[in-house]
């Protein structure tokens, strides 16, 4: 039994790439014997050895170019002169490829009140991402994105920022406005427009904006 279905999945397969591989002229259409005596398939007669050869041919061709094509690409990457001669800017990293910690970092350790914070915040956008993606989900408001997975993202470059920065931001980085002391209601004020948005109810949902905290208003078009 297990013998025949793996020879049913074996001729689905080889039906299913037919079109694609005649389409790119490579190989012939197979044809199929009727002597199979499984009522779900029939059987690849001799036929058809040319196609599935060209099939598996052009199935490792294809895996070779993209082979290729990724180290040509991380070659380019780690170069330290792009097609213009110009220097790459270096990258700034503490931690290896291994997560240990940099020998030659100039990494300061924070303080424990500087790493509590950022924690903390870290879980507030959390749970208010959770809380108001079910308030949208409910219909009580148009429009709702989440930070989920990026919120040290937010915190940490909100943290190495001085509030004196002006941030640009798109509309998964409502943790640089937390960081920076937009309250809880603040987000409430915008997300449903009331009388207490600083936007007046102008900007869709998430479309934060606060000139006290530096933050231009989100807009839409990310480009």
């Amino acid at each position: 039994m297990a013998s025949s279905w793996s020879l049913i999945k074996r001729s689905r397969t080889l039906i299913h790439h037919k079109k694609k591989l005649a389409f790119l002229g490579i190989g012939s259409a197979p044809t199929f014997s009727s002597s199979s005596s499984s009522p779900f398939m029939k059987r690849p007669c001799a036929a058809s050895a040319p196609y599935i050869n060209n099939h598996f041919r052009f199935l490792r061709r294809f895996e070779s170019t993209k082979a290729e094509a990724a180290q040509l690409e991380l070659q380019h990457y780690v170069t330290d002169d792009d097609d213009n001669n110009q220097k790459r800017v270096p990258c700034y990293r503490v931690l290896d490829d291994n997560g240990m910690p940099m020998k030659y970092s100039n990494y300061v350790q924070i303080s424990k009140e500087m790493a509590v914070k950022m924690y903390s915040d870290m879980v507030t956008l959390q749970t208010m991402d959770s809380i108001f993606y079910e308030v949208q989900r409910q219909g009580r408001i148009s429009f709702y994105l989440t930070s989920m997975g990026e919120e040290a993202v937010n915190i940490a470059s909100a943290a190495a920022l001085s509030f004196d920065d002006v941030i640009l931001p798109q509309y998964r980085e409502p943790g640089v406005l937390l960081w920076r002391g937009f309250t809880l209601q603040q987000f409430v004020d915008q997300l449903f427009g009331n009388t207490s948005d600083l936007g007046k109810g102008r900007q869709m949902p998430i479309h934060y904006g606060s000139n006290k905290h530096n933050y231009f208003t989100v807009s839409s078009p990310i480009a």
